[in-house]
């Protein structure tokens, strides 16, 4: 078995080379006041041509903010033709016409796009009420699919879209995007080299400042009724009269989004799971409110909660807080910290960085003590007894701060649609596949339940499901 101290000094010559190796040994200090910065390295893509017959057509399947952001990702990959385009919305279509061209197939029924023989592949951007049925009936009919996050609206509805995957054998992947990332994945291979220790605790947050950022998207000054097919947006949510509030801002709804969780903390959940290789937490507990957006939507614009891990071949058991935030007066802003007995880990979206502070073994005395309470005698009596069970150390080094950042104009979409069409071509394993993405999805929703019900949510990562 390879050592903590022997697998931290590989990860650091590996990242750093040789010179920095030899002044990780213990009798050498060093400073926190600069950090060691790398810039990763990203696989270009292959600017291949592709015959007409080895082409992958893709259409996506809800043309809001997510379909026009993986349109314009997916359109970048050799080999991949956007074909059609379905949404609810008249303009929407219209204007995927105008960025596409006059040939793009669109339709407000997502079925004519799943009859299609010559369409290979799907994009399922609706919002969260439609995942699961779209997805089953695209793979069904033979289609791969890409799904938006979170897979599935309601817990329950994992287990049927997991089923349809082992049984037609497509290719599905969900878009968080961070799974695929470069800084995600040497975040990983930090972990792994466990140069933090043991993993004590992860902090977590998503905050944000700001309508938009709140979801009080712009709603189109056309939105009449004959411009929505309301009735195929609602769906099997309760029936309503039309609202162009609630189809366009969808997410501030219970009927038709997750809120906070299924939206962000899901991103959050994605993202550790790949750096830890953990199935998910067994014991949750959300807590939060409507504090400022009193806008009618019906979840909360503050989100926190606890989630507690238990102990696997992989990490050892932590502590998870998580915390999402839409009126944060101090501009928002995103973290991922890994707290170890050793260090911590700090990941952003453009970066990782690695700070190392290795927890004393001898208690010491003095300072803020209770050293400073005995007798004088008492005092001299301690320091001896001190002495004699815990020798003077060698001086230990104190490691400069570790950073890796990805390459400018870097995309996470593009490594995250690139896997998608690897698995499709090549065959390619999936990381975030149907079961993965219920791991991530599923203590999202639990926070949900625990939040609305007010209580602690027992989770089986396993086999992701609630006890």
């Amino acid at each position: 078995m390879i050592s903590k101290r022997t697998s931290r000094r590989g990860f650091i010559k590996k990242a750093f080379g040789s010179a920095l190796v030899s002044a990780a040994m213990p009798t050498v200090l060093l400073g926190h006041d600069k950090r060691n910065v790398v810039e990763l390295k990203a696989t270009p893509l292959q600017k291949k041509t592709y015959a007409a017959n080895d082409r992958v057509n893709v259409a996506v399947i809800g043309m809001g903010i997510m379909g026009y952001n993986n349109s314009e990702t997916t359109v970048q990959i050799p080999g991949v033709k956007l074909i059609a385009a379905c949404d609810l919305y008249t303009g929407r279509l219209d204007h995927a016409r105008e960025v596409y061209g006059k040939d793009l197939f669109t339709t407000k029924n997502y079925k004519e796009i799943l009859d299609r023989k010559d369409i290979d592949a799907v994009i399922i951007a609706t919002s969260d009420h439609w995942h699961d049925r779209i997805s089953i009936e695209a793979m069904n009919k033979g289609k791969h699919v890409y799904c938006e996050k979170p897979m599935v609206h309601h817990l329950e509805e994992g287990e049927a879209v997991i089923a349809a995957q082992k049984k037609t054998g497509k290719v599905f992947q969900v878009g968080s995007q961070r799974v695929s990332s470069i800084v995600t994945l040497k975040a990983k291979e930090v972990f792994e080299s466990k140069i933090i220790g043991d993993l004590i605790l992860v902090e977590t947050w998503n905050d944000r400042q700001g309508p938009n950022g709140a979801w009080q998207y712009s709603i189109p000054t056309d939105a009449q009724s004959g411009a929505v097919d309301w009735e195929n947006f609602v769906g099997d949510a309760p029936k309503v009269a039309y609202d162009p509030v609630r189809f366009f801002r969808w997410r501030n709804y219970q009927d038709y989004g997750t809120g906070m969780a299924g939206d962000l903390f899901v991103h959050l959940f994605s993202a550790l799971h790949t750096i830890t290789s953990s199935k998910g937490p067994n014991r949750i507990y959300a807590s939060g409110g409507l504090r400022y957006y009193k806008d009618g939507r019906d979840v909360p614009d503050i989100m926190t909660s606890i989630h507690d891990y238990a102990a696997s071949d992989k990490h050892s058991a932590f502590n998870l807080q998580m915390r999402v935030n839409f009126v944060d007066g101090n501009h928002g802003g995103e973290r991922l910290r890994l707290v170890g007995s050793d260090g911590i880990i700090t990941v952003g979206w453009s970066s990782v960085k690695v700070d190392r502070s290795t927890t004393p073994k001898a208690p010491g005395y003095g300072g803020w003590d209770s050293f400073n309470t005995f007798t004088v005698a008492q005092q001299k009596d301690y320091e001896k007894w001190y002495k004699e069970n815990y020798p003077t150390d060698k001086p230990k080094m104190i490691e400069p701060g570790m950073e890796f950042k990805e390459p400018e104009h870097y995309s996470a979409n593009i490594d995250h649609h690139l896997s998608f069409y690897n698995g499709i071509r090549e065959g390619k394993p999936i990381v975030e596949d149907a079961l993965f993405s219920l791991r991530a999805a599923g203590p999202a929703l639990a926070s949900n339940k625990s939040y609305f019900e007010k209580k602690i949510i027992n989770w089986d990562p396993e086999n992701a499901k609630l006890i």
